[in-house]
């Protein structure tokens, strides 16, 4: 069973890299910043457009290795139609995820986000996978130096 859903985890992730949401970069943006990765080259930045305190478009665009990108990709999809509050009670419950503190059930609210589960296991893997979101704070509060993981 565990080996099973390992695969579908990795099969999302992959997916998602190979075929990203949201890739581009979003012309008339309310904000947008860049985030950088010394440690393995990572590069994205998030453009969002907000409607009445709601994220109602959002895209990013860079490169990066396959669990940067695919979480940058479901982190589009995650926080589209969400209000600043919940993207930031969101990026909280994910950071507790892949740093291994969430409670037991931490990822039944996450969707599918709860597919970074295993990267507490590799805490290398930690600043790749909450690259975007770090990325995502600095441009909900208008910020314009490039966030970095160090």
């Amino acid at each position: 069973m565990m080996s099973d859903l390992r695969a579908l985890y990795q099969d999302v992730i992959l997916d998602h890299c190979k075929r990203p949401r949201n890739f581009g970069v979003l012309e008339g943006a309310h904000g947008h910043a860049e985030g950088y990765n010394p440690l393995c080259g990572d590069k994205v930045t998030i453009y969002l457009k907000l409607q009445d305190e709601r994220i109602s478009e959002i895209k990013f665009h860079g490169s990066g290795c396959a669990i940067s990108t695919a979480s940058a990709s479901i982190l589009t999809e995650a926080l589209k139609g969400k209000t600043r509050q919940e993207a930031e009670a969101l990026f909280e419950t994910f950071h507790e995820l892949v740093t291994g503190h969430a409670p037991g059930d931490g990822n039944a609210n996450l969707g599918k986000l709860a597919v970074f589960a295993g990267v507490s296991e590799f805490p290398a893997r930690v600043k790749c996978a909450t690259l975007a979101w770090h990325t995502l704070r600095s441009a909900l509060g208008g910020g314009d130096a490039v966030v970095t993981t160090e």
